[in-house]
């Protein structure tokens, strides 16, 4: 099981997110765990200020350290296999290879940023690693953090029907996966290949895996740079066929 915390300044915005779907039947089968924190609570001013003016001037607020100290300090006395994140378009672009990472804790902890960004000192003396979702700016961290918790929580046992699922998704093996047809085996006039309908499981792996790496050269072909290919592989995406 993993246990997620999630610091915020908005902690209501989770609530139906985490409601529905495959997060709420994890949930309910104690397969994860997600706390909810509001910074705010952490603060020891009557107005329960979370941000201040930067110093040096400049425009925005800037997330102050002491909640976000205090609030650590509730959740984690101790950092026994947990693993604090800070939510920031300036971390490391978000990918598969880091879901795997982060599923090997037993407790995760992501801060949301808000405003024009947090106290240098949440970075320097409080979170393991910093995360970014790509290269766009949003409103606060809320988002990228629902998105951490879903991906993570996929790859926790049983939370998928499927064992498989989550072995074959695209970037789990280094390239995108490949075509998928269900019913009806025809649709107005598009049928489906005649290999996935044979019977011939030997045939249909190597359709699925020829597909897949043709659709990574057209689309992603940056991937196959780190793929682990054969030598098969590399005949197939040298031919053009």
């Amino acid at each position: 099981m993993i246990r997620f915390d999630i610091l915020s300044v908005f902690p209501k915005m989770f609530q139906t997110p985490f409601d529905c779907s495959l997060i709420k039947k994890a949930l309910d089968k104690q397969l994860i765990e997600i706390h909810l924190h509001d910074i705010r609570s952490y603060t020891l001013d009557k107005h329960c200020m979370t941000d201040d003016y930067p110093y040096g001037g400049g425009g925005g607020m800037v997330m102050k350290v002491e909640p976000v100290a205090r609030a650590l300090d509730a959740i984690v006395p101790t950092r026994d296999n947990a693993h604090v994140v800070l939510m920031t378009p300036q971390g490391e672009t978000f990918k598969q290879e880091i879901v795997e990472e982060l599923s090997r804790y037993s407790q995760i902890i992501l801060i949301c940023g808000h405003y024009e960004g947090v106290d240098e000192r949440i970075r320097e003396h409080l979170v393991d690693r910093e995360i970014s979702i790509g290269d766009y700016i949003l409103t606060g961290g809320e988002l990228p953090a629902m998105i951490i918790v879903d991906a993570v929580s996929r790859l926790v046992p049983e939370v998928l029907g499927n064992k498989e699922s989550a072995l074959f998704d695209s970037f789990s093996t280094g390239l995108l996966e490949g075509p998928q047809y269900t019913r009806p085996q025809k649709y107005r006039s598009w049928g489906v290949p005649d290999v996935i309908l044979s019977g011939d499981h030997k045939k249909i792996n190597e359709w699925r895996r020829k597909t897949s790496l043709k659709r990574t050269l057209m689309r992603r072909p940056d991937l196959l740079a780190k793929a682990n290919l054969s030598e098969e592989d590399i005949k197939i995406l040298e031919d053009k066929g």
